[in-house]
C-alpha cells in the first residue's frame, strides 16, 4: 500500500470521528463540515510528515539496502540510487522469500547432515570389514608358522582384503577428485563404438563364468563419433558392465545400445538380470548404497562404481538414468556429446 493512500486513510478515519463527536455535541451540519475539513487537514499533514520522516523513509533505506546487496554490490555502495515505487510491499515480499530460502536451506542442510551420517557409518563399516579379516588371518598365521601350506592360505585371503581396501581407497580418492574438479576432463575424439568393443573383449572372461553374453546388435555398430574423455568413459562403460554381470542371471545377455539424438547420442546398456524395485532407484547412485548389503557383499565390489559413473558424466556436464523391473532386468543409460 502506498503511503500517500494509507495516510488518506488514516487521516479520513480521524477526521470522520472528530466530526461525528462535534456533530453529537453541536448538532450543525455546519460544524460538522468545517471540523471534519480542518481535522482530515491537519491530520493528513501531521501523520504524512511522521510516517514519512520517521518510518516511511527507514524501510526506504532498508529496502534499498537489501536490494543492493542482492545485486552483489559492495555495502559501501549498497544504499545507491534505487529506489522502490512501494518499499512497504517490497519488503514485505523480501521477508517472505528470505523465509521460503531460510526453509529450503534447512531442509537442504537436514538432508546433507542425514547423508553425512550414513556415509561416515557405511565408510566406517566398509573399511572394518576387511581390517578386522586381516587381523583375523595374521593372529592365524603366527599360530601356523610351522605349516607352510596352511601359512600361505591365510596370506592369500589377507592379500585379498589388502586388495579390497585398496580399491575402496582408490575409488574414494576418485571420487573426491571429480567431485572437487581436480581431476582434467581431456576432450578428444572418437569412436564410442570401438572403445565399448575393446572394453566387452576386456570383460569376456567375467562374462564366461556366468554364461552371459556381451553384445551390440548389428544396427547399433555404426561408426559413434564423440568428444569426450575416452579413459573416463572407458570407467564408465567397465563400471557398468562389472555391475550387469554381478547381478545378471546365469545364461544371460547384456546389450549395448545406441540412439542418436540432436546432438547428442544416447547409449543404454540393458541386461535381464534380477532387476531393481522403482523404490530403490532414486538412490542408486549414492556412495556406499546397496539394496541388499549381503548379496552385495558376495558380488564384491566396493559400492562406488555407479557413484564415480555418475560423477564422470556430470563432470562431462551429461546424464545417465536408470529404469528397472524386477525379475526382468535393469537399463542405464547416459548421453554423450556428438563429435
Amino acid at each position: 500500500m502506498k503511503l500517500r493512500v494509507l495516510v488518506l486513510i488514516i487521516a479520513f478515519t480521524i477526521a470522520t470521528s472528530i466530526g461525528l463527536v462535534n456533530f453529537y455535541f453541536q448538532g450543525s451540519y455546519f460544524y460538522l463540515s468545517v471540523a471534519f475539513g480542518v481535522s482530515f487537514l491537519i491530520s493528513y499533514l501531521l501523520f504524512y510528515f511522521i510516517l514519512q520522516r520517521y518510518i516511511y523513509t527507514k524501510i526506504t533505506l532498508i529496502y534499498k539496502l537489501i536490494h543492493n546487496l542482492k545485486l552483489g554490490k559492495d555495502l559501501k555502495d549498497a544504499l545507491a540510487d534505487y529506489v522502490s515505487a512501494d518499499p512497504l510491499y517490497d519488503v514485505e515480499q523480501e521477508v517472505k522469500d528470505w523465509a521460503s530460502a531460510k526453509k529450503q536451506e534447512i531442509e537442504v542442510l537436514k538432508k546433507q547432515e542425514q547423508f553425512r551420517r550414513e556415509f561416515l557409518s557405511n565408510v566406517s563399516h566398509e573399511f572394518k570389514t576387511p581390517l578386522f579379516a586381516i587381523q583375523g588371518y595374521i593372529e592365524t598365521l603366527q599360530d601356523c608358522l610351522d605349516d607352510p601350506e596352511l601359512a600361505q592360505k591365510f596370506l592369500n585371503k589377507a592379500e585379498k582384503n589388502v586388495e579390497r581396501l585398496s580399491y575402496l581407497i582408490n575409488d574414494l580418492d576418485s571420487i573426491s577428485k571429480l567431485e572437487s574438479g581436480e581431476v582434467p576432463i581431456n576432450y578428444q575424439k572418437f569412436d564410442f563404438v570401438v572403445l565399448a568393443k575393446e572394453v566387452m573383449e576386456g570383460l569376456e572372461d567375467s562374462a564366461k563364468k556366468k554364461n552371459i553374453s556381451l553384445f551390440f546388435k548389428e544396427k547399433y555398430t555404426m561408426p559413434t563419433p564423440v568428444k569426450a574423455d575416452r579413459e573416463k568413459i572407458r570407467q564408465v562403460l567397465i563400471n557398468l558392465l562389472q555391475n550387469s554381470l554381478k547381478y545378471g542371471r546365469e545364461e544371460g545377455s547384456t546389450s549395448i545400445k545406441i540412439f542418436e539424438l540432436h546432438d547428442q547420442y544416447l547409449i543404454e546398456i540393458t541386461d535381464d538380470g534380477i532387476g531393481i524395485e522403482e523404490k530403490y532407484l532414486p538412490r542408486l547412485f549414492e556412495r556406499f548404497y546397496r539394496i541388499d548389503s549381503h548379496r552385495s557383499r558376495e558380488v564384491g565390489g566396493t559400492g562406488l562404481g555407479l557413484a564415480i559413473v555418475k560423477h564422470i558424466l556430470e563432470a562431462h556436464q551429461q546424464t545417465i538414468s536408470v529404469r528397472s523391473t524386477p525379475n526382468i532386468g535393469t537399463t542405464f543409460g547416459f548421453t554423450l556429446e556428438k563429435s
